[in-house]
């Protein structure tokens, strides 16, 4: 509250016997509170705000919401070694403020590089240009959920945030069939949430998780072993699995991952997402990865073809190929190096040769350039660490989940 001086006329005989005089009364005065947000009293502008629009340079951004160019290109020389004016994005929001008044001016513009940082852009007292990192709090805890209809929605439904199911899909690619869970089915978490100036922001790390899927216990740890860090299972386990380098032993590469070659039959330019090993006809084919067929058959230009689904995250797919392995049809599981057909010309080719491609997450990907997972095992002499980590893990989860069932019978207590 501001405090107003202001000067009372008081005319009285009687106060020390004296005649009539002047006296200076300070005295507290209501006044409208002032609301300060991003460093500036916004209460005393007019706010618009917008998104960055496509072809939107920051010149004129900034003319179009009313400051002159030179007052752009100051603020352009001002943001050097301050923030990258190329880093502003397409969609990204701000807010731009401006005087009261009959001719109001552009005082200040907000822009949100993310969530986390927001870069002030100020044209009212100075030219200048501020970065700012809001405050950043992570708070630990354990979830627990049980399956009744689906992941995301039960998660939601515990009060923790639907991202923990995207963790987790990505922790258990290899173990787990999340398009297949089953009523039942439940899981507990000791993760850290991220919350950004008092607001929930993103899942943190995700130090250990236990998922029981059909009855079966499927435990996952956090650890770092030699500066590389994963998910291993109780007994040290890696819960990622390794791709072979490459599904055959090869002559060459005819033909690599691209989105513009010139198709050696068709004659014209197409994407090839795969590449192609030349070899000899009959030569083996190998599962890169366990997965189950999901598709055997003649597939038009691409011939012969097996395509493998791994997890929930990969699928592979070898084309033209001669003939298929034994055992091989669709729904069949098969194995890491199991041969699932031999090299061919099958379908639209020039010769004998594997068009190899793989997908993650239903995009291409480049098989060459494919990050393939450690599969390596913590060994006897790390494994002691790794027991005493596990030992850690599980003192802390059940700290918590006692300090939830006092809160929770203290709730309780309060409620009655």
């Amino acid at each position: 509250m501001k405090k107003y001086l202001f000067v009372a006329l008081i005319f009285s005989a009687l106060s020390c016997g004296r005649g009539g005089e002047v006296m200076e009364v300070e005295a507290t005065v209501p006044a409208t509170d002032t609301v300060y947000e991003y460093g500036i009293p916004v209460s005393n502008f007019e706010m618009t705000e917008g998104e960055i629009k496509k072809s939107e340079f920051f010149t004129n951004l900034m003319t179009n919401l009313g400051a002159s160019l030179d007052e752009a290109n100051m603020l352009v020389k001002e943001s050097e070694g301050i923030f990258d004016l190329k880093k502003i994005k397409v969609g990204n929001r701000y807010k731009a403020y401006y005087t009261t008044g009959e001719d109001p001016e552009l005082a200040y513009l907000i822009y949100f590089s993310d969530r986390k940082t927001y870069v002030t852009f100020n044209l009212y007292d100075t030219i200048n240009v501020s970065v700012t990192q809001l405050e950043t709090t992570v708070k630990r805890r354990v979830s627990e959920t049980t399956i009744s209809s689906s992941l995301w929605d039960d998660i939601k439904r515990s009060g923790a945030s639907p991202l923990l199911a995207l963790r987790l899909s990505d922790i258990y690619a290899w173990s787990i069939d999340f398009f297949a869970l089953r009523k039942g089915d439940r899981f507990r978490v000791l993760y850290d949430e991220i919350y950004v100036d008092g607001q929930f922001y993103d899942i943190g790390e995700v130090y250990a998780a236990d998922f029981t899927h059909m009855g079966k216990s499927y435990k996952a740890y956090h650890y770092t072993l030699d500066t590389a860090s994963g998910y291993w299972s109780e007994i040290g386990e890696n819960l990622k699995k390794a791709f072979l380098k490459a599904p055959l032993s090869f002559t060459r590469i005819s033909s690599r991952f691209t989105y513009a070659r010139r198709h050696p039959v068709l004659r014209i330019v197409r994407p090839h997402t795969g590449v192609d090993y030349a070899a000899p006809k009959g030569t083996p084919v190998m599962s890169i990865g366990d997965g189950v067929v999901i598709q055997k058959g003649y597939a038009g230009g691409g011939g012969n073809t097996v395509k493998i689904k791994h997890n929930t995250m990969y699928t592979s797919a070898y084309l033209h190929l001669s003939g298929y392995g034994p055992g091989v049809s669709k729904g069949a599981r098969v194995r890491q190096g199991q041969i699932i057909g031999y090299v061919g010309s099958t379908g639209i080719s020039t010769g004998p040769h594997l068009d190899f491609r793989v997908w993650k997450n239903g995009s291409p990907v480049d098989p060459l350039k494919m990050d393939s997972p450690p599969a390596k095992k913590i060994g006897s002499k790390e494994m002691p660490a790794f027991t005493q980590y596990m030992q850690k893990v599980h003192i802390e989860t059940d700290s918590l989940m006692a300090s939830y069932a006092v809160d929770s019978l203290i709730g309780k207590l309060i409620k009655r």
